[in-house]
């Protein structure tokens, strides 16, 4: 299914040339530098970012310690998800790379690779984006960096030539939707999970922060019994 459209004046076609020009403008190095922040810097950015937000989370108190972190665990199976998602749906639109359909692109180096594949959705938006909308259900303001990264590849795949802005438009909706629209069910299934790890004694340090998880049993023996309340 090749709707899509592919040729002629529109908008689409005419803001790849737009963003893809700029790479015939642009020096080698930053080319270059380009190339490389899609492929691996803001992927591993937002990776990091997670790791982060989990930092932080692990310092909350026990019930909203276990709500991040359960988010956090979701955000990469999210984004694996809508990876499955867009296999079939790719092969379904049939969309082929705009420097295979289009005259006068500059496909940066490795990026004609890549013809073999559809075009239709990105599936590095698609990832990205999920990872930036599963960081935002843990954490908003780090959260809202991560939407921003994601934006950011967006822009990288189409300055490359090898997505369309629609297959990047694509790719954000459709990892927001699989982030959004499963959260109730994924937070339901992991939630007694994450706080029964939470309460181990051995891998509790992974939801919350090692002298919080010690000081819980400290306090609580602290605590004046009842009986001694009524006396």
């Amino acid at each position: 299914m090749a709707g899509l459209t592919t040729g002629g004046p529109n908008v689409d076609v005419s803001l790849l040339y737009e963003l893809n020009g700029l790479a015939g403008r642009a020096p080698d190095w930053f080319d270059r530098g380009v190339a490389l922040l899609g492929a691996y810097g803001i992927p591993l950015a937002l990776v990091l970012l997670l790791l982060w937000c989990w930092r932080g989370a692990r310092r909350q108190d026990e019930t909203t310690a276990a709500e991040s972190f359960a988010a956090l665990v979701w955000a990469p199976l999210a984004a694996a998800t809508a990876l499955l998602v867009n296999m079939p749906l790719r092969e379904f639109v049939a969309r082929p790379r705009p420097f295979l359909q289009h005259d006068g692109l500059d496909v940066l180096t490795g990026a004609s690779g890549q013809a073999s594949g559809f075009s239709f959705v990105s599936d590095h938006a698609t990832f990205t984006m999920a990872l930036g909308v599963g960081a935002f259900l843990a954490h908003r303001r780090l959260g809202l960096l991560g939407i921003g990264l994601a934006l950011a590849e967006g822009l990288c795949r189409v300055y490359l030539g090898v997505h369309y802005p629609t297959d990047v438009v694509g790719g954000f909706a459709l990892g927001t939707a699989v982030v959004l629209l499963l959260a109730p069910l994924a937070m339901a299934l992991l939630g007694p999970l994450v706080r029964a790890v939470a309460r181990s004694p051995h891998a509790g340090w992974l939801v919350r922060a090692r002298e919080r998880v010690l000081a819980r049993p400290v306090e609580l023996a602290q605590r004046p019994a009842e009986s001694d309340l009524a006396a």
